[in-house]
């Protein structure tokens, strides 16, 4: 990290003006001024943090390097950190800093090769309880052992990402959501052996605030399970069962009739999706119309219903089922380059259009009429 060092000076030497102080305005403009400072170790801990906060996590993370006051503040202030840029020894350097970081509240440690082992997450669960926001993805070589210390070290997760991480079991998933029942975006894609209906049973007794759950991939999830999340999560937003071949038409029907807020549904490859899930995402959008209402009245109207929907690979569905679904939420689109119903694979479904062509149908001969 020899150059991240060097850049570090100079970019300090530039930012203080050779010696003037500066500070930071709203627009993240280093603005100059004010009495001179000899040592960079006696820059005011504020303005460190304001200068800090505009470069890369590689410089802070030598700044915390320079002096012990420098450590200390940044040990103080740092609440977001990644280490994504970290191609090798990963393990090591969560090891190295966690325990100086104790305040973080954001920690990315998505890899393109797994490096990270359960010591390091245990690391992470026994000094950042107040950690919201984790992303575990393609973490390879992780046991339940990291789940285990999660859910015993950081029970104000909001946000988990463990996508790809194919060791963990379903036990340890129930395990987790037991203790960190304040999850709201959870990521389970690629796990395979931990995402079963068993598993999102207890996700669903116990994570009533979750938004928003991938579990793409995961071939053992079915009806059971998805019915368990559309009962227990209310607020659901947004799922992703691409591949979940086992769902059926009873997994959207409960979901388009208790989640009244999902905005996101992907489907695509669940081949036993039928007109039935369809029409019945399309009748829920009458039946919330009262509540679309009460917010309008309320002033806090936001657009409802789906806005993006993926069915592609839905053999069984037809045209009119799916023009059906297209009719009630006029945010689906299948125009060119708006394309929120994505229906790639399904010839039978080329002549479903969405609210922009009936529009630029009727347009089109009136433009035409003031032509002549």
């Amino acid at each position: 990290m020899r150059e991240t060092g060097e850049g570090l000076g100079l970019n300090f030497e530039k930012l203080l003006g050779f010696g003037d102080v500066v500070d930071v305005n709203e627009n993240k403009n280093i603005v100059c001024g004010g009495p001179k400072i000899s040592e960079w170790k006696n820059i005011p801990v504020e303005l460190l943090l304001r200068i800090l906060s505009l470069v890369d996590d590689p410089t802070v993370i030598v700044a915390s390097g320079v002096c012990h006051g420098w450590r200390d503040a940044i040990s103080w202030g740092l609440t977001h950190l990644s280490l994504s840029w970290c191609k090798k020894n990963m393990n090591n350097l969560v090891l190295s800093l966690v325990p100086k970081f104790t305040n973080l509240q954001v920690l990315i440690l998505r890899q393109d090769s797994p490096q990270l082992q359960d010591v390091a997450v245990e690391t992470i669960a026994s000094y950042c309880s107040d950690l919201q926001e984790l992303d575990l993805s393609k973490s390879f070589r992780l046991t339940d052992r990291s789940l285990y210390a999660l859910a015993r070290g950081c029970p104000n997760l909001v946000k988990l990402n463990i996508s790809g991480c194919s060791a963990f079991s379903d036990t340890a998933v129930a395990y987790l959501s037991g203790f960190c029942r304040k999850l709201k975006i959870l990521n389970l894609c690629g796990c395979v052996k931990a995402a079963s209906d068993r598993a999102l049973k207890v996700i669903g007794y116990n994570c009533d605030q979750l938004q928003s759950i991938n579990l793409g991939w995961c071939d053992r999830v079915g009806d059971e399970g998805v019915k368990s999340l559309a009962y227990g999560c209310p607020d659901l937003q947004a799922l992703d069962f691409c591949g979940c071949v086992l769902i059926t038409d009873e997994s959207v029907i409960a979901l388009a009739n208790n989640c009244r807020h999902l905005r996101s549904l992907g489907l695509y490859f669940c081949k036993n999706i039928t007109d039935r899930a369809m029409y019945s995402l399309a009748h829920s959008r009458v039946k919330n119309k009262h509540e679309m209402w009460a917010s309008v009245k309320k002033n806090r109207y936001e657009e409802e219903g789906l806005t993006n929907l993926n069915i592609s690979q839905c053999t069984a569905l037809t045209p009119p089922a799916v023009q059906a679904l297209c009719d009630s939420f006029p945010a689906l689109h299948t125009c060119s380059g708006r394309h929120s119903l994505i229906i790639s694979g399904c010839l039978s479904l080329t002549s479903v259009h969405c609210a922009c062509a009936v529009q630029a149908h009727r347009t089109t001969p009136a433009m035409a009429h003031l032509a002549h």
